[in-house]
């Protein structure tokens, strides 16, 4: 499993790019009328403007993605575009998001922008990740936010001896361990009581869920460090799940190791509105609420 990305600290995290579209795939939030609905009319407009598009599907012919959802919307189609290259944008139809942050009201004039060459884009780190087990090794799978083993709801204390390029860093007894890009640090990784990390910086968060001792506290390491986590059972048959980006993915049994390094392929993220991390970390959070004036 390689990883070829640029790991220091990401001088191109932000950069400005000129995206001429001919296609672009419209992907909604399931289930949602809503969303479904103000599909068909963004078809339209971007058919005005000589822009074909396709619906719910990703291939290497698209130019970008406009993802009409919140978070989890995008978060299931982070992989398909990365491998791609294509170029993600979100427009939130819910609460603002970390990674959808343009409103409804905001999509047309933030479009406009796009078509007018005036985008900027975030390469945000991925994790690639693969099972290895006395059969073999699984295919590699990938995701934006984190990779987490968690112990299934009747089981003991998970026992995880964690490796850090082959050296060892934690053997750790917990309910689960996080395994977090900066993205991914306002998630799982922030109700577990890890760290906020600014998403330009190249790093890998480690958060134990409710350690059996309290001296496992999360770590930040260098997101060129790559990782193996050993499952150590109790009992033979104990198991435990592992879910990548809020999916269920694969299971994890005693003696199987889970490799984790970063992707070489980052998301490139849209952004196009005025709103930075800090302003939505205020909003999302309620920083500031309640001081006295």
């Amino acid at each position: 499993m390689e990883s070829s990305v640029d790991t220091s600290r990401c001088p191109g995290f932000r950069c400005e790019k000129r995206l001429i579209l001919s296609q672009v795939a419209i992907i909604t939030k399931p289930g949602n009328t809503p969303s479904a609905h103000y599909a068909e009319v963004l078809s339209g407009w971007l058919k005005n403007r000589g822009v074909d598009s396709v619906r719910e599907e990703i291939n290497e012919n698209i130019d970008m993605v406009i993802v009409l959802g919140g978070d989890g919307t995008l978060l299931h189609i982070a992989d398909q575009a990365a491998h791609h290259g294509i170029p993600v944008l979100g427009i939130n139809f819910g609460n603002l998001g970390f990674l959808s942050d343009i409103t409804e009201e905001e999509a047309f004039t933030a479009l406009e922008r796009v078509l007018n060459g005036e985008i900027i884009i975030e390469n945000r780190q991925m994790l690639a990740c693969r099972l290895i087990t006395a059969e073999g090794e699984s295919e590699v799978c990938h995701c934006l936010n984190d990779i987490v083993i968690a112990k299934n709801v009747l089981a003991r204390l998970l026992t995880l001896a964690t490796t850090a390029d082959g050296k060892l860093l934690n053997t750790y007894r917990a309910d689960g361990l996080i395994i977090s890009t900066p993205s991914g640090s306002t998630a799982w990784n922030l109700s577990a009581g890890g760290p906020l990390v600014y998403p330009g910086l190249a790093t890998t968060v480690i958060t134990p869920i409710c350690p059996f001792m309290l001296s496992s506290r999360p770590i930040i390491l260098p997101a060129a460090k790559r990782l193996h986590i050993t499952l150590k059972a109790d009992i033979e048959r104990d198991a435990a799940q592992v879910i990548m980006d809020g999916r269920a993915r694969m299971e994890i049994s005693n003696g199987d190791t889970l490799e984790i390094c970063t992707a070489s392929q980052p998301l490139q993220l849209v952004v196009t509105s005025t709103r930075d991390w800090f302003s939505i970390l205020r909003s999302k959070l309620h920083w500031g609420e309640g001081r006295e004036k």
